[in-house]
């Protein structure tokens, strides 16, 4: 059932971004009296699996799920229609209008992609306001892993600024710390700049960012798991545990890895509670854990927005996503972060998904996905809009339009390329699902 909800959620999802992506297309394309032969969400390569004319366009669902698309008469696009391009330009077509309107419906696509991601964030921040964990609320500093050290991060620190600049939030301060070349922290009263090593990003990257990173907790005991070793030893929630085998204790982590450490050792714990200290004793279990959970400090915090704050909000919570997505690029292309092994495609994407319907998720991923779609969509690669827009600009600033050779040989080469960086991203999924059962 959890794979059937991810499933439905993503093609969901997909089928509303294809469709006002395609539709920021046809708009201005009608509005400039442009004949759209084809509005398809899918690929209807060979045959279709829904379709019904309506005017002078024909409207369908084709069966391959890798997009869409819109076609619009006189131009050269992914259905390489050079047959009509052979006959004298009609009025009606995309090949006739002026270098500025074929430009404006170029990026209608993009365009409503940027306005949709606006919209929906800002409406995000209104009904349910931003919640998080300041960055710099952290009274005990943060927690790394093997992986975090190799980052040259220390349990403990503090963080002050990834690239010089400060970060609101403890989430975006982890991407920060991904995306960045250097982050200062405050480590036993001293202000450090830590280069952040590729090496260490390759490892994130490879671990898929696992908590390498999270924040430090006093060793209080939220809860005890029923039967377990604690609970029989006499261990409350409420407990904060000072001490273990004569060893002090302040921190959740130094707790836990003493436990780990010690499989089928006694252990003699001193604990906090009411304000008076008692000692418990107990037998570690095999698997080093005893059973407990710690209390977990309630550090967040809500920023609430009327709604005619959430329109500015949204849209420079919509510039900050851009903004990130443009620097992870940064980082996918640098061959010694091996971040590229990452890159997900539409199997990685399922995976996702969260297992239950979740609406904040699902609008959250929707409007970053459709930011996401946009970047890419620019991109000036030929077959892709950004390629179209390309050979506009220098249409507007040369005088003279690119021959249709040239634009037939540009979209052949940019499909190819799409399609073979398709096949290398499904691959990728694919190799990532085998590795798992090797």
């Amino acid at each position: 059932m959890t794979i059937t909800i991810q499933i439905i959620q993503f093609v969901i999802i997909i089928s509303i971004l294809v469709i006002l992506h395609e539709f920021g297309h046809f708009l201005p394309a009608r509005y400039f009296k442009t004949k759209v032969e084809k509005f398809y969400l899918f690929f209807d390569w060979k045959f279709s699996l829904f379709k019904k004319k309506i005017g002078e366009t024909e409207y369908g669902i084709g069966w391959l799920p890798l997009g869409g698309y819109v076609k619009i008469a006189g131009m050269i696009d992914e259905s390489m229609d050079t047959e009509q391009m052979k006959e004298p330009p009609k009025p009606w077509e995309f090949r006739s209008k002026p270098a500025w309107q074929r430009l404006i419906i170029m990026l209608g696509g993009v365009t409503v992609n940027f306005l949709l991601a606006w919209f929906v964030y800002s409406m995000l921040l209104f009904n349910n306001g931003d919640t998080y964990i300041p960055a710099d609320s952290l009274k005990y500093g943060i927690l790394v892993d093997s992986v975090g050290e190799q980052l040259g991060l220390r349990t403990g620190d503090k963080i002050l600024a990834v690239d010089g600049k400060k970060t609101k939030t403890f989430r975006d301060a982890v991407l920060q710390i991904i995306l960045g070349d250097e982050v200062t922290v405050e480590r036993e009263g001293q202000e450090l700049v830590i280069p952040l090593s590729d090496e260490g990003k390759a490892t994130v990257f490879k671990l898929q960012g696992r908590n390498f990173l999270s924040y430090r907790q006093k060793a209080i005991v939220d809860s005890v798991i029923p039967k377990s070793a604690a609970l029989k030893a006499g261990i409350m929630s409420g407990d904060e545990i000072v001490g273990v085998n004569g060893k002090p204790v302040d921190y959740w982590d130094q707790l836990t890895g003493l436990i780990s450490s010690s499989p089928n050792g006694r252990m003699n714990i001193e604990v906090n509670r009411n304000n008076a200290k008692t000692n418990v004793e107990l037998v570690v279990p095999e698997e080093g854990k005893i059973g407990i959970y710690p209390s977990i400090e309630d550090l967040r915090v809500t920023d609430t927005y009327g709604f005619f704050e959430s329109i500015p909000a949204g849209f420079k919570r919509t510039i900050k996503v851009l903004t990130d997505q443009v620097r992870q690029f940064k980082v996918i292309f640098n061959t010694k972060t091996e971040a590229y092994k990452q890159v997900k495609g539409p199997i990685g994407i399922v995976e996702m998904m969260s297992p239950t319907w979740d609406w904040t998720f699902f609008w959250s991923f929707l409007a970053m996905f459709s930011v996401w779609l946009a970047f890419v969509n620019l991109l000036p690669i030929p077959a892709l809009d950004g390629g179209h827009v390309m050979f506009l600009l220098y249409e507007i600033i040369s005088g003279r339009p690119p021959s249709q050779k040239v634009l037939e040989t540009g979209q052949i080469i940019g499909f190819v390329f799409i399609l073979g960086l398709m096949a290398i991203i499904f691959g990728n999924d694919i190799w990532n699902i085998i590795k798992r059962f090797l």
